[in-house]
């Protein structure tokens, strides 16, 4: 089972500072904070009126808050967006207004050092919230691929006490077999942060040559090249669900799988079959779904569902504090 506790005291270990833009105008973001803060999971840098939310609760008075008008380095940020952004032809003067943008501003205090990550998307569209993190902070290398992972754990007959990492559900649309590869390699250094072995299936309708296509082949040599560059690491591909997740199943149709029916890293060929995929299991299987995590960023923005619970918040918040590096680890780099 996924252990949330201990979750949650990792996440309080690292001591991260996470900017929150949504709590102005989020009731669920409003009483999550307000929970992270008490338990000291992280030190949330709220984005708003400060007045206006003491005013609401005094609690609040005790919390960091900035405002995208009256921020003392303003101006800082306003250059480092025009800077990131010139080369698509934005001008000072649109940079001067998009700063403040709740979103816009949230990400740029997490470039420039005044926050550690952040976490929004309860009540703005995936588009809304990680726009700004693609177009500012973006990917650690010009060869890397940003892409986006969930997890999915709970009470279920079948899955018991597994936890399962699934790629990618809710960012890249129709991936080639490269950046399949990256996809794969984004949610197996994920499920490393978790202590999870992973077992990574490249899933498709086809299990070992049983059908024939491009999409077969696609998904085929992204599990090639993923196995080249990952030698150690527990995979097979091309592969039905039930194969990768099912050991009776594995016996009947891929008895040499190093599977065995056993994987916990669920990669999809296209964002149509994972998103389908997380959802029936969210909702008919009865799991609990956190993210879509995004993996890849240089620094770690994170979106919610906007059918979020207080819970999932806190939860995601955690789960971007563990992602934010370390200084001995960034000194390693």
């Amino acid at each position: 089972m996924f252990n949330t506790k201990k979750l949650l005291e990792s996440a309080k270990a690292k001591k991260k500072t996470i900017v929150f833009p949504e709590v102005s105008f989020s009731d669920r973001t409003f009483e999550a904070v307000l929970f992270l803060k008490k338990k000291g999971i992280v030190n949330p840098l709220l984005v708003g009126d400060a007045s206006a939310l003491i005013l609401r609760d005094k609690r609040f008075g005790a919390f960091d808050i900035v405002n995208p008008v009256t921020f003392p380095d303003r101006e800082k940020l306003v250059k480092t967006l025009y800077e990131k952004r010139k080369e698509k032809g934005m001008t000072l003067e649109q940079a001067n207004k998009l700063e403040k943008d709740p979103y816009y501003f949230g990400t740029l205090l997490v470039e420039c050092g005044y926050a550690d990550g952040m976490v929004s998307g309860a009540e703005a569209s995936t588009a809304t919230a990680i726009r700004p993190a693609l177009q500012i902070i973006k990917a650690k290398s010009k060869k890397d691929q940003i892409s986006s992972s969930f997890i999915l754990f709970g009470k279920n007959k079948f899955l018991k006490d597994k936890v399962l990492f699934l790629s990618d559900c809710g960012l890249i649309e129709n991936p080639d077999s490269d950046t399949l590869c990256q996809i794969a390699e984004n949610c197996t250094n994920f499920a490393r942060k978790f202590d999870v072995s992973p077992k990574v299936a490249f899933l498709s309708y086809s299990t070992h040559g049983s059908a024939k296509g491009e999409a077969v082949d696609k998904v085929k040599s992204a599990y090639d090249k993923f196995k080249k560059k990952e030698k150690d690491v527990v995979c097979d591909g091309e592969i039905q669900f039930d194969a990768a997740m099912v050991p009776r199943v594995a016996k009947n149709k891929c008895e040499k799988s190093p599977l065995k029916g056993d994987a916990n890293v669920l990669i999809f060929p296209d964002i149509q079959a994972g998103n389908i995929c997380y959802k029936s299991m969210q909702y008919l299987g009865g799991l609990t779904a956190i993210g879509p995590v995004l993996n890849g960023l240089k620094k770690p923005v994170n979106d919610l569902s906007r059918g979020c619970s207080v819970e999932d918040i806190i939860l995601v918040s955690a789960i971007t504090a563990i992602q934010c590096e370390d200084k001995d680890e960034k000194e390693k780099k």
